[in-house]
């Protein structure tokens, strides 16, 4: 019985599996179908040409839980617009970009007065050959003659060509120099990894000035030339240039590009932003080691910061210079590529930083990227800020702003003084009546027409604090800890001011830092204007702290021992600018100003005053800015250093120029 029993149920189970069988055939015969429908699709033209209306619509609908306004258009065209401006940018940096004969015999003839030695350093480790080639080939291009490229190889066995080739490419050169040619190679008897055969390279190197190069990246050819352009004319004794990444063998099919600001401390601290093509002169090794193998995988953060802390001059060459090749297992690829590279780049920041003096300082990484971090610094005592409020009338808007100051803040030793300026409705005379319950708040009158750097700096005569931190009337706090990641920056002796990440009630950015000459007054405006709030920005420039030119006096940060060293605001700027010349006079002083995206609020801005787009406030506007472009011409003809002369000044969302 027990044999029947099982006997029927196996023929039940084999019915089943039968059953089964046929459902997944004719699952297969629809999938085939569906397939040759689908390739059809695919291969007609009009599905090619929306490519891009596609892929900005599949973006939102990937970020509809964060982005709420998905269905803007406006939004979505404005992203295939600036998609289509970095294609056509595109092409100019490419091949196009490389010198023709006439330009090429000019700089190969020009005579500077240093005819400076570059020594390049490759390490070698099983090159593809067509990679090897690629390479040799942009050091052999260069305009600039005098160098000679160090080659040290630590390919396995079976990798006998890279050797080779690099003979004949030896050979080649002595023939073509009519000397001992300018390309030093030695077989390393053992691979020592990025580190230590980049190390046998250096003890190769002749040269002045140490040229780092990866072995399967492109160098443009008159990178050097520009290099020894600088050095002769600036001093600069580090140097570093635009770099894009390209995809396997063409380098006109990029995929990024890195338009990169000047040298910048807070933005290297936070993101290996400089990285290529560094050169320097050889002297800020001063007997240290150019890389270090416990930093394998961020070697060249680790060196990069060594190095620029040494140097007199650091420039950046402002022109897209290297090419960098992204193949499975490079780390232009993405970090997972290289996964200890992580904890190296935040040893190496942390030794940076201990260097400096920091201590009980943490550094985690950010949303845009796991090597791109966040610097808690620790702060100092419990010093005393004086919140400074402009206000007159808007009753509402006060009482909001003080509300969320003081139900929302972790940081607990603050006051608050309201500077009063000729207020009219009886609704913010009765919210004074119930402030002055607050043993934190003081109402303070100014008289006077409106003169927002005079009221402000009546307001600072009046504080008590040790930092001064002006707030308009009209923003609303969003992280508990603002004032806390704005006062580790403003206690650091090189800071000056220090501003907040702004957003407007739709949640788009108001303020993200203030770039000079931006904008149709070419005086200054917001980068990543109105962008989103979840944005990773450019280059993710959203996601840390960083050095900008100024910030918006909406909600800045200062020492008050700094803030009247400076001379205070500048009371002929009356309403707009006075923030940003503030800003530049701190900066002329030799102090830093910090952009922080850790301390958020919301700025309904212009609900104080309205908008200076017409009538009498746009024409107070337009002298005002012509004030100020008439001060600062020289600052602004120099260009914003945390900016790129190649992004346009007509738009904040870093486009390219394209002429």
């Amino acid at each position: 019985m027990e044999t029947m029993d099982y006997k029927e149920a196996y023929e039940k189970e084999h019915m089943k599996c039968a059953d089964l069988a046929g459902r997944i055939a004719e699952l297969e015969e629809k999938n085939e179908e569906l397939n040759f429908k689908i390739n059809r699709i695919k291969n007609n033209p009009a599905w090619k040409i929306s490519a891009p209306l596609r892929k900005a619509m599949h973006y939102c609908i990937r970020q509809k839980d964060r982005l709420k306004n998905c269905g803007n258009w406006k939004g979505i065209w404005a992203k295939i617009k600036y998609k289509q401006r970095e294609r056509e940018a595109m092409e100019r940096y490419g091949s196009a970009s490389f010198p023709d004969e006439e330009r090429r015999r000019g700089e190969a003839g020009t005579v500077f007065p240093h005819m400076v030695k570059f020594s390049i350093l490759v390490p070698l480790y099983n090159t593809p050959r067509e990679y090897l080639a690629d390479m040799l080939d942009s050091v052999i291009q260069q305009t600039y003659g005098n160098w000679e490229l160090c080659l040290a190889d630590g390919s396995e066995d079976g990798y006998a060509y890279v050797g080779e080739m690099c003979l004949e490419y030896q050979r080649a050169d002595q023939e073509r120099t009519g000397g001992n040619g300018r390309i030093v190679y030695k077989k390393l008897e053992k691979n020592e990894g990025i580190s230590g055969n980049t190390n046998r390279c250096l003890a190769m190197a002749t040269g002045e000035y140490i040229g780092l190069f990866d072995h399967d990246d492109i160098l443009h050819p008159s990178v050097l030339y520009e290099y020894a352009k600088v050095i002769n004319e600036q001093g600069a004794d580090y140097i570093y240039c635009d770099e894009t990444t390209f995809k396997n063998s063409n380098i006109n099919k990029m995929l990024t590009m890195h338009f990169k600001p000047d040298y910048a401390i807070d933005n290297l601290r936070a993101n290996n932003y400089i990285c290529h093509f560094s050169v320097f002169h050889k002297r800020l090794l001063d007997g240290d080691e150019l890389f270090r193998s416990k930093y394998d995988g961020s070697q060249d953060h680790d060196m990069i910061l060594r190095l620029t802390d040494k140097a007199k001059n650091v420039v950046h060459v402002p022109k897209l210079m290297y090419y960098w090749r992204s193949h499975a297992g490079s780390v232009a690829s993405g970090i997972q590529a290289k996964t200890y590279a992580v904890d190296a780049a935040k040893g190496a920041v942390a030794e940076h930083l201990r260097k400096h003096g920091f201590e009980h300082f943490k550094i985690t990484g950010t949303r845009a990227f796991e090597t791109i971090f966040k610097i808690s610094y620790s702060i100092a005592g419990n010093p005393k800020i004086s919140i400074v409020i402009a206000n007159k009338d808007h009753e509402s808007d006060l009482r909001r702003c003080l509300t969320s100051v003081f139900e929302k803040s972790t940081y607990d030793n603050f006051e608050v003084i309201v500077v009063e300026n000729n207020s009219k409705t009886p609704e913010i005379w009765k919210y004074y009546e119930e402030l002055k319950e607050n043993e934190k708040v003081r109402v303070v009158v100014y008289e006077g027409e409106f003169n927002y750097s005079a009221v402000n700096n009546l307001g600072v005569k009046s504080a008590e604090g040790d930092y001064i931190l002006f707030l308009n009337n009209d923003t609303q706090v969003i992280t508990v800890n603002w004032m806390e990641e704005l006062l580790m920056y403003a206690q650091r002796q090189d800071v000056g001011a220090v501003g907040a990440k702004l957003y407007y009630g739709d949640k788009t950015i108001q303020h993200a830092g203030v770039v000079l000459g931006l904008g149709a007054h070419r005086t200054a405006g917001h980068s990543h204007y109105k962008q989103h709030r979840e944005n990773l920005g450019y280059m993710g420039r959203l996601c840390y702290a960083q050095n900008v030119s100024a910030v918006t006096g909406a909600c800045l940060m200062v020492s008050k021992e700094l803030f009247e060293k400076a001379g205070g605001l500048d009371e002929s700027f009356a309403v707009s600018l006075n923030d940003v010349d503030f800003c530049i006079r701190l900066r002329e002083m030799g102090y830093l100003n910090v952009f922080t995206p850790f301390a958020e609020l919301y700025h309904y801005e212009s609900i104080s005053r309205g908008l200076d787009d017409q009538g009498e406030k746009a024409k107070r506007y337009e002298e005002e800015s012509a004030r100020f472009r008439k001060k600062w011409r020289e600052v602004l003809e120099k260009g914003d250093p945390y900016y790129n002369p190649n992004f346009s000044l007509d738009r904040s969302d870093f486009s390219l120029r394209v002429e």
